[in-house]
């Protein structure tokens, strides 16, 4: 492998001593040295079963260091890494590996008996948390290949919410450029501790926050499970300087009697991602003077493309920021034309950051690729001050009477109602009006709310064909497996319930 291309090499000859990975619930520690010369070790093996150069190696594992070892070590002899969502059902975990074909899977003990039930052909299996990888004492050699920055490294799967999940291939190049991006942008520096509760087979959890502070120098302390008291004793244990979390999770934490009572003094940075944060979290936030602020970002590029300073969040409250140093946007209409300042339009991204292909689908990356530019069917919008916005996912669109509605405006306005705890808006089919704006709301415990309030309410802020139509109390919000509301869902069984 290219020098420049195997990173994880350099950073253990430069700093070999530093605290590289902690595991929070074994509190076991690595050094750089020891996680490079665990990826040695592990590309070493994968050889001596016969993968080379192009070979793609699946994963299926909670948050564990096997992640580093199998992910650093394909870079090292130019397989291709496919962490898989473990939180799938068997066929879609089964529809995946037929998809990439791997050559070998790493499973932990965890995931042993699901692994048996997949009809995958006959794969090597090996058992990561035996790290049966490690028990030789094995050199690479020097015949490895030379590997280019736009060979692929790793093919991660996105959630499938609205068809089958897509591989999005994310070569050498993409996987630096967005931590050289996130490093110089967000000023990131080798004292930088995170906190990943995200999951490692995600693109917010490996290459949001990990992969850049691996490469900077500093520490990723990995976790399982998320409890909000735990997260908080962690961020505190482990001297923690950044974190990205999901709204779901932060509003998990600002209920804990513990946060009402925790300052946090490491942590410079509380980083919302994966989906529109609501803005009572910041506000909680902003009572407890931390700082608090919104990323966006998809698998496809990076994910991380923008940045704000957490100083301007409460002048720009919703904004996501700016561009990054090593990234092009752009917003435009459905002609094609560039949007005018604050007119809504989807957002495009370009950068040496973005994905190389979808696998095995020419088709759908052609559609989400043009002339160079991501299209990433988010809406957006941007400020006289150049800050930018995100309205909402495009299919999320509610067009009713001709009129366009971005459920995250109404969210916004009824999550601020004191009985609600959850809220989720979206378009159901109408005879008249094509779609009618639905909210699905979680009420806080021993509240209520009736259907005449919410709309009294929503009259206060929303234009009318903005105030929902129908009004549905749920016990709990549908979640993907990254905790993002899952809105097909509530769709389906607003459409079935109607």
């Amino acid at each position: 492998m290219r020098w420049e291309l195997d990173w994880i090499e350099n950073r253990a000859r430069l700093t070999p001593d530093r605290e590289a990975i902690i595991d929070a619930e074994q509190e076991r520690h690595w050094s750089f040295f020891e996680v490079n010369r665990r990826s040695i070790a592990a590309a070493s093996w994968l050889k001596r079963q016969g993968i080379k150069e192009g070979d793609r190696v699946a994963l299926l594992s909670p948050n564990h260091i096997c992640y580093f070892d199998v992910l650093f070590a394909c870079g090292k002899i130019g397989a291709i890494f496919v962490p898989i969502n473990w939180r799938l059902a068997p066929r879609e975990i089964e529809y995946i590996l037929r998809d990439c074909t791997p050559k070998a899977i790493g499973f932990h003990s965890t995931f042993s008996e699901r692994l048996m039930e997949l009809n995958i052909g006959q794969p090597i299996c090996f058992q990561v948390d035996q790290e049966v990888y490690l028990q030789e004492n094995l050199t690479l050699s020097k015949d490895e290949p030379e590997g280019k920055e736009f060979d692929p490294l790793a093919i991660i799967y996105t959630g499938g919410t609205t068809g089958k999940p897509k591989g999005v291939v994310l070569s050498h190049q993409s996987i630096i450029y967005n931590g050289l991006n996130t490093i110089l942008s967000w000023n990131i520096t080798k004292d930088e501790r995170t906190l990943t509760y995200m999951p490692l087979f995600h693109t917010g959890g490996l290459n949001a926050l990990s992969i850049p502070i691996l490469m900077m120098g500093g520490t990723v302390v990995i976790a399982n499970d998320f409890n909000p008291d735990d997260a908080i004793d962690y961020l505190n244990k482990y001297q923690c300087t950044i974190v990205l979390l999901v709204p779901t999770m932060y509003h998990l934490i600002t209920k804990s009697a513990k946060f009402k009572e925790e300052t946090f003094p490491t942590v410079r940075t509380f980083l919302s991602g994966g989906a529109p944060c609501p803005l009572e979290i910041y506000q909680e936030f902003r009572r407890r003077g931390m700082k608090f602020k919104e990323g966006y970002g998809l698998t496809e590029a990076g994910p991380n493309n923008f940045f704000i300073e957490p100083s301007k969040v409460n002048e720009k409250l919703g904004s996501v920021g700016k561009p990054m140093l090593f990234n092009s946007v752009k917003i435009v209409k459905e002609d094609g034309a560039d949007a005018a300042q604050d007119e809504v339009g989807e957002l495009l991204i370009k950068g040496k950051h973005s994905f190389i292909g979808y696998w095995n689908n020419p088709r759908a990356t052609n559609e989400t690729v043009q002339e160079g530019w991501l299209y990433t069917g988010d809406l957006a919008r941007r400020d006289q001050d150049g800050y930018f916005y995100i309205v909402g996912r495009k299919k999320d669109m509610i067009i009713t009477g001709g009129e366009n509605v971005y459920p995250i405006e109404v969210e916004h306005w009824i999550a601020s109602l004191p009985q609600v705890n959850e809220v989720a808006v979206v378009g159901l089919p109408h005879p008249k009006w094509g779609e009618v704006v639905t909210a699905f709301i979680v009420l806080k415990k021993d509240e209520r709310l009736s259907f005449a309030e919410l709309k009294t309410y929503c009259s206060k802020k929303l234009g009318g064909y903005k105030i929902p139509k129908e009004m549905i109390i749920l016990d709990d919000l549908p979640k993907t497996h990254v905790g993002k509301i899952d809105k097909k869902k509530l769709k389906d069984f607003g459409i079935k319930n109607g």
